[in-house]
């Protein structure tokens, strides 16, 4: 098979295409974050936006990643401009970056093909699509120099049927601690530009009740219940673009035999919602982690 390739079809826009820039840039986020690396970090959940706007955010997840024994990626995705009620896999074979190329892991790629339960994403939609690009310039820097295979999976509006489904397919890749999941979802988008303006007022500002509102996700996510999570969504309906990637995530810890927590490390806003006419959107960051509590 020849290679082929999905371009950084988003460098020199969503985040810079100058290879020192971009490498500057990262290592400045993770070294200010401050954060251990740790071995027990097997994924995280991430935002996608422009790194202008997320990229400080996002590395609050991406420094817990121990590069060590990590040999192979997973990217869930949420899909902005496809419509498929399915996950579908990628038909490239590699992933350039700016600061380094991934490879695709084949084998894997094949083993999921054959399970029939996933379509195939055309390059052209892989190519438009940002959700798991933006995370791709982390990946390529946290694993300079150690060898590293990627499992891109685009998430489409998938039912909350097939979301446990598409758990228990991938499950069993949890267990192998080689294995590492980078699920990509921005939080709340608020705003009339995006058809999306609940406000409680017993909260204060706006910006205040957005907070409460994506702290209420976040907490509930952290529980690792997909039901409550899919509960809370259909309650308050909040903007969680990676709604379905999350779910999936939390369908998959729940049937692998590894005990995960999530643990949310980080929360920021575009711009502070004082009025109506105002609009942001929220970045939320977590490391999910091995689970060595003796209250298991």
């Amino acid at each position: 098979m020849g290679t082929k390739v999905r371009r950084s079809s988003h460098a020199g826009s969503w985040y810079t295409d100058n290879p020192k820039e971009l490498s500057d840039e990262l290592e400045g986020w993770l070294q200010s974050c401050g954060l251990a690396k740790s071995p027990d970090v097997r994924g995280v959940i991430a935002p996608h936006a422009g790194y202008s706007y997320s990229g400080r955010a996002a590395a609050y997840a991406f420094g817990n990643i121990d590069p060590s024994i990590i040999t192979r990626v997973f990217l869930l995705g949420p899909s902005h401009h496809y419509y498929t009620p399915k996950c579908a896999l990628s038909t490239a074979t590699v992933y350039k970056t700016p600061i380094g190329d991934l490879p695709i892991d084949l084998e894997v790629i094949e083993e999921l093909k054959a399970t029939g339960k996933f379509e195939l994403m055309d390059i052209r939609v892989d190519e438009a699509e940002h959700s798991m690009e933006m995370h791709l310039p982390y990946l390529a820097k946290i694993f300079e120099g150690h060898q590293v295979k990627i499992v891109p999976i685009l998430v489409g509006a998938v039912s909350a049927e097939n979301e446990a489904m598409y758990g228990q397919v991938l499950a069993k890749y949890v267990d192998d601690p080689c294995n590492f999941f980078s699920v990509s979802s921005d939080f709340c988008h608020w705003g009339s530009r995006f058809n999306y303006m609940h406000y409680d007022k017993k909260h204060g500002a706006i910006y205040k009740s957005i907070e409460a509102l994506d702290k209420m996700g976040m907490d509930i996510i952290e529980t690792g219940d997909p039901n409550s999570f899919k509960q809370y969504l259909l309650e308050y309906d909040n903007t969680i673009c990676g709604r379905h990637p999350i779910s999936v995530f939390l369908h998959m810890l729940r049937n692998s035999s590894t005990k995960i927590k999530i643990k949310f490390l980080r929360y920021e806003q575009s711009s502070q919602c004082k009025s109506t006419r105002d609009s942001s959107v929220s970045y939320a960051s977590a490391a999910a982690k091995v689970d060595d509590s003796s209250s298991t």
